[in-house]
């Protein structure tokens, strides 16, 4: 009987066989169909508007497209017209005597270099390659920071044509759109030959033609490998890898182009060892007129409006009549007392008062050597640094008739000496700054403080780094030419700090300033006081001390340094006017 009731029984929660789960364990089932529909339906509606919104953002940014232009026009290189402060001419860039390149027209491992470190799919792709951006995505997002970029050669030549430097959602909005139409407009040869005739590839040069004939001396259509690599390879950053500026660090970026090449089967293996070994040499060039000046300037007007913002008129502060004489100048100072004493490079720097920069000299011979020694080589200024130790000494409570004593000085294992190794004993702090006396610098700076010395430096302009150290008061950290006479410039003026600088106004093609100089300084000040006793000390160099030979008869300062070995040898000169 047990066995037939059993039998007999109908299962808990069902009515029937076949009958609807009703109890509680449905419930969170339903609620789960509930809950998806719901998300569906929102997720459709969020979806819609999201389209529409952004259907909308990019119509407004594509009505709001900067205008695109004559075709033809397209196809110029833009001409870069450097203007003295007098409006005269002197350097122009952006135009090589042959006519634009084209792709057939060019040794074909030229475009393959190219396309291999800044494109490989350029042949492929829509002018979007959405395989590429995501590849970027990726690698960006794996390393923490931005190690690859996703934008096309077609996208690229849309921002140098169209569009300015900002990175903003707009401007890459509108990158994308002109890419596209940049794309139904032109074959793929006639994009990338625009591409290669606009492309910046640093020291003035926008195209490969004109790198072609500044760096190696010959057209762009008889590259070789060697070469090319090394014009591709200054893409990633012209002014970084110029040969000009780093030969070792152009090979070595050349070397990277050369692998990347073999990755895409451009050339072999083999061909990129035998040319990894013989590395391309700058030719010679015709030189003219102010032109380390020149590619400084150039590289100033990139840094503020971009590259391939079309012709440019750039006002710049250089002194024609002056340059020619600082040129002459420095040429008679190596060709006489320099040869005897094996000098062989120089740098000058001559700036107003308000920091303009009226003269400037980077190097012996720019056909050799394009280096330029005043705005980028990092030198130790040796005692041309004390100014601002006595500076530091002034300010805490000393004058330039306080004594201190000239003798013998050990901080530790530094032990600095005198010239010749002679010693004064007491001297007052404008005799020991005239005769430039490193004991006393070394213990002026221990009394006024490395900190105060540096925060004078600082106030005054000097931007690289200094060792907070006894020996800094030698001048044993590394400044540019450029920087230290901008620091000086505050000693003539009045005591306002300055920022060296050479553009004034940058106008486009139809005479709309696109950069114009505003601000002075970078806001230090020496106070009238101080400044005095300053300028007392500094004339005291001229008119008794290690730089008596440059006196000039009228109000002046200067300060002299020496560099260990002789290595360096400094002047640095200001007076009123």
């Amino acid at each position: 009987m047990a066995k037939l009731a059993k039998s007999k029984a109908r299962p808990r929660g069902k009515a029937g066989g076949k009958g609807r789960e009703s109890g509680p364990a449905a419930q969170p089932r339903r609620r789960g169909f509930r809950l998806a529909r719901r998300l569906l339906k929102w997720g459709l509606i969020i979806g819609i508007w999201g389209a529409l919104g952004l259907g909308a953002l990019v119509a407004w940014y594509a009505y709001d497209l900067p205008p695109l232009g004559d075709v033809p026009a397209l196809k110029r290189r833009p001409a870069v017209t450097l203007l003295a402060g007098d409006g005269t001419a002197f350097a122009r860039f952006g135009e090589a005597t042959a006519e634009p390149v084209t792709v057939k027209g060019l040794p074909p491992y030229l475009p393959a270099a190219v396309l291999a470190v800044e494109d490989a799919r350029f042949y492929r792709h829509f002018g979007i390659d959405l395989l590429g951006l995501a590849r970027a995505m990726v690698a960006n997002i794996l390393a923490g920071r931005i190690v690859q970029g996703g934008s096309t050669i077609t996208q690229q030549l849309a921002k140098n044509l169209f569009l300015g430097p900002e990175r903003t959602l707009k401007r890459k909005v509108q990158e994308v759109i002109l890419a596209l139409w940049l794309e139904n407009r032109f074959t793929k040869d006639e994009i990338l030959a625009l591409y290669l005739n606009r492309v910046y590839l640093g020291a003035g040069n926008f195209g490969m033609e004109a790198a072609a004939r500044s760096y190696f001396s010959k057209p762009a259509r008889r590259l070789q490998l060697n070469e090319a690599a090394m014009l591709a390879g200054l893409l990633k950053a012209p002014s970084r890898y110029a040969p000009t500026r780093n030969r070792g660090r152009a090979a070595r970026r050349a070397a990277i182009v050369l692998d990347r090449m073999v990755a895409t089967g451009a050339i072999t293996r083999a061909q990129a060892r035998i040319v990894k070994r013989n590395p391309a040499r700058l030719g010679r060039q015709r030189v003219r007129l102010a032109r380390y000046f020149a590619d400084w300037a150039l590289d100033q007007a990139r840094g503020y409006v971009g590259a391939g913002r079309g012709d440019l008129i750039v006002h710049t502060t250089l002194d024609i009549r002056l340059q020619r004489k600082v040129e002459r100048a420095a040429a008679r100072l190596l060709a006489g007392p320099g040869r005897k004493r094996g000098v062989g490079q120089v740098a000058v720097v001559v700036l107003g008062t308000d920091g303009a920069i009226r003269a400037m000299v980077g190097g012996a011979d720019y056909g050799k050597s394009q280096f330029n020694r005043a705005a980028q080589a990092l030198r130790q200024p040796g005692s041309a640094f004390k100014p601002f130790v006595y500076l530091a000494g002034l300010e805490s409570g000393l004058t330039p008739d306080s004594v201190i004593d000239d003798a013998p000085v050990r901080i530790g294992g530094f032990r600095p000496r005198n010239y010749a190794n002679r010693y004064h004993g007491p001297v007052t702090l404008t005799e020991a700054l005239a005769g430039s006396y490193n004991s006393v610098a070394v213990r002026l700076i221990q009394r006024a403080g490395i900190d105060r010395t540096i925060g004078w430096a600082r106030r005054l302009g000097i931007t690289t780094a200094l060792r907070r150290e006894a020996g800094l008061a030698l001048g044993a950290s590394e400044v540019t030419v450029l920087e230290m006479a901008q620091a000086y410039a505050a000693f003539a003026n009045g005591g306002a700090a300055v920022f060296a600088h050479g553009l004034t106004l940058i106008r486009d093609s139809r005479g709309r300033a696109v950069y114009r100089r505003r601000g002075s300084g970078p806001g230090g000040r020496i106070s009238p006081a101080i400044l005095a006793q300053l300028n007392r000390m500094m004339a005291a160099v001229l008119s008794r001390g290690t730089g008596r030979k440059a006196r000039l008869g009228r109000p002046a300062g200067a300060k002299t340094g020496t560099t260990q070995g002789y290595r360096d040898a400094w002047f640095i000169g200001y007076s009123a006017d």
